[in-house]
């Protein structure tokens, strides 16, 4: 098992293990339990444990959810809020948790949209691990940014506005998180 840690500008920091067994993340994921603010993803042999989240990453995750939340309400549109829920296992090869995660219309095991805010670089391909949890539809916000992937065929598409709401204006959701802590 090979340790590297990524040292980044904020105060979220991330672990990279490879060469880690399923047994092993599940040891890891054991001993960690309880332990407020670690979040461990796995895919094929590669542990990212990050901890604590950065206020950027609360931020970001927050008002996104409640802009596209409103939006939800506004247009009518039945939906359940997943949240962080632990996603994956063995026979796929990787479980981790969206920041957070929507179905519409009814409640399902896998969500239709997952929000991933990216602060930091991992080890992990993120969606590579959505893919196999066939995930519809996945969200990145990163750096003001977002980036929406659409799974259309066992491979996710780069798209420019949501194959579920094709009418939202992506831009109302992506207020600047320089922004969002001036208002406090």
């Amino acid at each position: 098992m090979t340790i590297k840690l990524k040292e980044q500008p904020t105060h979220e920091h991330c672990i990279t293990l490879q060469g880690v067994s399923w047994d092993q993340f599940e040891t890891i994921e054991s001993a960690l339990e309880g332990i407020a603010g670690v979040r461990l993803t796995y895919l094929d042999s590669i542990l990212d444990i990050m901890a604590p989240l950065s206020p950027e990453h609360e931020d970001a995750e927050s008002t996104i959810s409640l802009l596209l939340e409103t939006y939800f309400r506004k247009r009518g549109i039945r939906f359940y809020v997943r949240g962080g829920p632990t996603l994956g296992n063995r026979a796929v090869g990787a479980r981790g948790e969206p920041a957070e995660s929507y179905n519409l219309e009814v409640k399902k095991d896998v969500p239709a949209i997952a929000i991933e805010v990216v602060v930091t670089n991992r080890g992990v391909d993120k969606l590579e691990k959505y893919k196999r949890w066939r995930v519809p539809e996945v969200w990145f916000w990163e750096q003001g940014q977002l980036s929406l992937y659409h799974l259309k065929e066992q491979e996710y598409e780069k798209i420019t506005r949501s194959e579920f709401f094709p009418e939202l204006d992506l831009a109302l959701l992506v207020v600047p998180v320089w922004e969002i802590n001036m208002t406090r």
